[in-house]
C-alpha cells in the first residue's frame, strides 16, 4: 500500500505511469470522500481506470462504474471430485456448454428458456417500478438473459486444491447494460456542459444527487446490475444441467457465490454514507465471500474479505491487463497461446490471442498485493475453458 496523494492510495505493485496519472486525476474530483483507492490489478480505462474504488458524496461519475454494468463472477462448488470426472471426455462437456449458452457479442437466445421466464418477469416488474422500458434501449433485451458475450468473459470447469470440481463463470449485463451506461455517460457530459463545469476529462462528467438526471441513472443502473446478476444465475443453471448430464447424475451445489465487480451501491465509510463505485473491484468487507479470476490459462481464487479500511472494504477483480488487445495481438503468437493452455480444453483460434495469459499481470503478484484485502480459501485451476470470440 502506498499513499500517492492525500486523496489517493495505491495497492498495486505493478502499475504504469499512465494509470497512475489517470488515478490522480480521478481522485482530484471535489466530491471524492474520503479517498480514492486503486486495486492491485489497476490498469488504464475509459475515463476512470479499471481496478478503481471511488467513494463520492452527492454525485456519481457514470464512466467510473463502467459500460458493462454489473459485470461479475458466479461460481458453484459441486459434490464431484477430479476422480469422478477423470475418465470422462472433456470435449463433450465443452461442446454441450457451447450449445447451451449463446457466446460472442451480438448472439442472443432464440427463445426464452423455462428457467429464464420467471427471471424476466421479475425484471419486467423491476423496470416498471423504476419507470422505464428496457425495450427503449434494446428491443430484444429479454433474449439476452443467459448469454455470455466475448472479451474476457468465460465459462470454466475447474479443480481446487482439494480436487473438488467448481463451475466458474464471468459475464455482465450484456448489450442492454452497455446501452444504459452509454446513455448516462452522455447525459452526464451534457449535464456538466450545460452548467459550464470544467472537467479534467470529459469522461469524468458526473450527475448530482437530487436531480432528475441522477434519479433516472440510479434507477436504471440498479436494474442493470440486477439483470447482470440474474444473467449469471441463468447461465450457471444451464452449465449445472450440462455438467449433470455429462456425469450422468444430479449435481449437489455445495456452495454458490455471485458477486459484481462493476457497480455502485450505498455504503458507509469514514463516518459518512457515500456512493461507492467499484470499477473492476469486488466488495471485501469482513467475512464476505468473493471471486478473483486469473486469465484464461491461470489460476482463479475463492476468497473471503478482510475488511481493509484504507481499501474501502474492496479487493481486485482479476489479473488486470498489461498489454492492450492490439498490443497483445502484435506481441504474442498462436503457438504461445497453445503452450499456455496446455492441458485445458478450449477453442484453439487466433480470436483469443488478445486473451493470452501473458497479456495480463501475474495473478500471483496481484494476490500477493491483495494479502491484506482478502484471505484465499481456494485456488482453482481450469480443465475446460469456454469463451466467445
Amino acid at each position: 500500500m502506498q499513499w500517492i496523494t492525500e486523496k489517493y492510495v495505491n495497492f498495486a505493485s505493478i502499475i504504469d505511469d499512465a494509470t497512475l496519472a489517470q488515478n490522480r486525476m480521478t481522485s482530484s474530483m471535489p466530491f471524492v470522500y474520503p479517498h480514492f483507492a486503486s486495486m492491485p490489478d489497476a490498469h488504464l480505462g475509459l475515463g476512470c481506470a479499471v481496478g478503481s474504488v471511488l467513494p463520492t458524496l452527492g454525485a456519481i461519475i457514470p464512466a467510473a462504474v463502467g459500460v458493462d454494468i454489473g459485470c461479475g463472477m458466479v461460481a458453484v462448488r459441486t459434490d464431484y471430485t477430479a476422480d469422478d470426472v477423470a475418465r470422462l471426455e472433456r470435449r463433450a462437456l465443452w461442446v454441450a456448454i457451447e450449445r447451451s449458452v449463446p457466446l460472442s457479442a451480438g448472439n442472443n437466445n432464440k427463445r426464452l428458456s423455462a428457467s429464464a421466464r420467471p427471471r424476466i418477469e421479475s425484471l419486467e416488474q423491476d423496470a416498471h417500478s423504476a419507470g422505464f422500458d428496457p425495450a427503449s434501449y434494446v428491443r430484444d433485451w429479454r433474449l439476452q438473459l443467459g448469454t455470455l458475450g466475448s472479451g474476457n468473459h468465460f465459462i470454466e470447469v475447474s479443480l481446487d486444491e482439494q480436487h473438488d470440481v467448481w463451475l466458474f463463470l464471468h459475464s455482465g449485463s450484456r448489450g442492454i447494460g452497455n446501452r444504459i451506461a452509454q446513455r448516462h455517460i452522455r447525459a452526464a457530459q451534457d449535464y456538466c456542459a450545460q452548467r459550464s463545469v470544467t472537467l479534467p476529462h470529459q469522461d469524468l462528467a458526473y450527475l448530482e444527487e437530487g436531480t432528475p438526471e441522477f434519479d433516472r441513472y440510479i434507477a436504471e443502473l440498479m436494474w442493470a446490475q440486477r439483470f447482470a446478476l440474474l444473467n449469471r444465475e441463468e447461465m450457471m443453471d444451464r452449465v449445472v444441467r450440462q455438467f449433470s448430464d455429462w456425469v450422468g447424475k444430479p449435481v449437489e451445489e455445495r456452495e454458490r457465490i455471485n458477486c459484481h465487480h462493476n457497480y455502485t451501491q450505498r455504503e458507509k465509510h469514514y463516518g459518512k454514507d457515500v456512493w461507492l463505485s467499484r470499477k473492476g473491484a469486488i466488495a471485501a468487507d469482513p467475512g464476505r465471500p468473493g471471486l478473483i479470476p486469473g486469465s484464461m490459462g491461470t489460476g482463479s481464487y475463492v476468497v473471503t474479505g478482510r475488511g481493509n479500511r484504507e481499501a474501502l472494504d474492496s479487493a481486485p477483480h482479476g489479473a488486470g491487463r498489461e498489454y492492450s488487445r492490439n498490443a497483445a495481438r502484435r506481441t504474442f503468437t498462436q503457438e504461445q497461446l497453445r503452450a499456455a493452455m496446455r492441458g485445458i480444453e478450449f477453442r484453439d483460434t487466433p480470436a483469443f490471442l488478445d486473451e493470452i495469459p501473458a497479456a495480463y499481470k501475474d495473478i500471483d503478484a496481484v494476490m500477493e498485493d491483495a494479502r491484506d484485502l482478502v484471505e484465499i480459501r481456494h485456488t482453482l485451476r481450469q480443465i475446460i475453458n469456454v469463451k466467445g470470440d
